[in-house]
């Protein structure tokens, strides 16, 4: 159980990079061969952008740590939050709104760090999920084949039920994850062009909020304009609403059809609480691992009720 999340992770990577693997077998390499070369190209392409992406973020929520702490503006700001605040609570109620911003962005500092330094632990994770990617790569069909012959399940259901865990981890990274990364960014831009601090941090923020359907980014672009307003840039304050409402928060109608289509047939509001729920339970990982359990309780129930559903027509006919 303790390394549950790396074989989670390892597993869904080599669903979504086998027909790379695939290719490489079909040019005659070797699957040794073929199962290394994916994982090096996949540790490049992934590692570069994290490190490059990770150094900027924590040195900007340093930044903004400090001007919550030290800056003229954020002080302004939050003292007018402050002053409505305490006009719309009762009498002997107060809240810090300063104090708070200030502990929340110091605790996702240090979580950050944690993610993006070279901890022992988080390094040794990274090595086993691209060592369980290679041997899911270049065994994992004939690991699949076995696990169909000894499951009591009839074949074609469990095939299905493989075939559907598939187009979920294929829908979750390809979808759900590429357009949230696709909002973080353009959220990152909207804010670096209309004068936030700190694009780069809360661009990531922003990208980890788009999983949470309807509400997602929101957390982020509310805040911004909130802030733009209070401290005089108008102007700004109407370009990022323009930008958050009619860009950011409606590129994922558009991508989501030809990204996602019906690879994760389950309604948002299963999404939501599988995504939750997956984090409670798992941490980060359960941003996959929710959805892929619900999808799976998904396809089970399906079977279960054409299976019932055979069954009771059989006992009609035999009548």
């Amino acid at each position: 159980f303790p390394f549950i999340s790396v074989l989670v992770v390892g597993a869904s990577f080599a669903v979504v990079l086998y027909p790379v693997f695939r290719w490489l077998r079909d040019h005659r390499l070797p699957s040794g061969l073929s199962a290394f070369l994916v994982v090096v190209l996949f540790a490049v392409a992934l590692g570069i952008p994290l490190v490059g992406i990770g150094t900027i973020v924590f040195h900007q929520s340093q930044d903004v740590y400090h001007q919550l702490i030290d800056g003229r503006d954020s002080a302004e700001f939050f003292d007018a939050i402050d002053r409505s605040l305490d006009r719309i609570l009762p009498e002997g109620f107060s809240f810090d709104i300063r104090a708070r911003a200030s502990s929340s962005v110091s605790l996702i500092a240090s979580n950050l760090a944690n993610v993006f330094t070279s901890t022992l632990s988080s390094l040794l994770a990274v090595v086993l999920v691209f060592v369980s990617l290679f041997y899911f790569l270049k065994d994992g069909g004939r690991w699949v084949r076995e696990l169909i012959h000894m499951s009591p399940l009839p074949d074609r259901d469990d095939e299905r039920i493989l075939s559907k865990l598939a187009l979920a981890i294929d829908g979750v990274l390809k979808g759900y994850l590429f357009i949230a990364v696709i909002q973080g960014i353009l959220m990152g831009m909207g804010l670096a062009f209309f004068g936030v601090p700190s694009p780069a941090l809360w661009g990531l923020v922003a990208m980890f909020a788009s999983l949470l359907p309807t509400i997602g980014t929101s957390f982020v672009s509310v805040p911004a304009i909130v802030y733009l307003f209070s401290t005089g840039h108008t102007w700004p304050a109407i370009g990022l609403t323009l930008w958050a409402v009619f860009l950011v928060g409606t590129i994922d109608n558009f991508l989501s059809p030809v990204v996602v289509g019906n690879r994760v047939n389950i309604p948002p509001l299963f999404i939501l609480f599988s995504v939750l729920g997956g984090i409670v339970i798992l941490g980060p990982v359960g941003l996959l691992v929710g959805p892929l359990a619900v999808s799976l309780l998904h396809t089970l129930v399906n079977i279960y009720n054409e299976s019932f559903s055979t069954s009771a027509m059989r006992v009609r006919g035999s009548r």
